[in-house]
């Protein structure tokens, strides 16, 4: 199904310098981080990502939002997020700690962080799916609350 607005609740455990994402408002067939958006998942401690922008750490919007970092557990250990979806606002909890909460209107207003046509964040619904990299990731306790209003 497509979702407008939203909460997605999933656990998950990375391996070292994995790398993945969560594609929200999405259409199909396209990269999610410019037609939809994508959230990181990403082993921000690892040396391979040592010297990324700060919209590409775990968490954040891609290209657009930078996450408040620091609230990631180890690799190898589960983390709890949550990601809530209300018309242009997005927020991301990681492990109880809100690390991204934003207006994405504004976040992209005159441009976005990294400069980039993002024409996805204009969408008010789409898919949700996960983008792998080839990395091992392992996810649980999958969870979605549809909070749009039924017409």
């Amino acid at each position: 199904d497509e979702y407008s607005d939203f909460i997605f609740r999933f656990e998950f455990k990375l391996e070292p310098g994995a790398n993945n994402g969560l594609g929200i408002r999405a259409p199909q067939g396209c990269d999610a981080a410019y037609c939809g958006m994508e959230l990181q998942i990403l082993d921000d401690s690892a040396e391979v990502y040592k010297s990324l922008k700060p919209y590409q750490y775990h968490g954040s919007i891609y290209g657009v939002v930078a996450c408040k970092r620091g609230h990631q557990k180890k690799v190898g250990e589960w983390n709890v997020q949550e990601v809530i979806v209300k018309g242009r606002q997005v927020k991301v909890i990681l492990n109880g700690e809100t690390i991204v909460d934003a207006d994405i209107d504004k976040e992209s207003t005159p441009k976005t962080a990294d400069g980039q046509n993002h024409p996805g964040l204009k969408r008010d619904k789409g898919f949700i799916g996960f983008l792998g990299h080839g990395a091992r990731i392992e996810f649980r306790n999958i969870r979605i609350k549809d909070l749009a209003e039924k017409k």
